[in-house]
């Protein structure tokens, strides 16, 4: 249960509280872009079973791979894609969140 409200609260809460903090006058804006890099999670409809509980989607699924993470930090900085890049770490480090809390 803990494990559930911890996860869906980094994945909401959080880019909401940057949006609040850090874009005043846009935070709408960039809260919805945030929330729309859980596009994400498209991925998880090549894996049998789609959702399986005890599965961390880190390095398991394709768009969840250590070799896309650091695309999505990189894409941080430039400013035209400073929320979708904060959008997908914060998704990476709620699912990294969840690997951890299952191990």
């Amino acid at each position: 249960m803990y494990q559930t409200i911890i996860h869906y609260g980094i994945h909401f809460l959080l880019p909401l509280a940057i949006a609040l903090v850090f874009y005043k006058t846009t935070w709408k804006k960039a809260f919805l872009i945030m929330l729309l890099s859980m596009l994400i999670d498209l991925d998880h409809v090549l894996a049998s079973p789609i959702f399986a509980a005890k599965r961390c989607s880190i390095n398991f699924h394709p768009l969840h791979s250590y070799y896309l993470i650091p695309l999505y930090l990189f894409l941080v900085f430039p400013k035209k894609t400073r929320w979708i890049g904060l959008g997908l770490c914060i998704h990476i480090l709620a699912d990294s969140v969840d690997c951890w809390m299952m191990s």
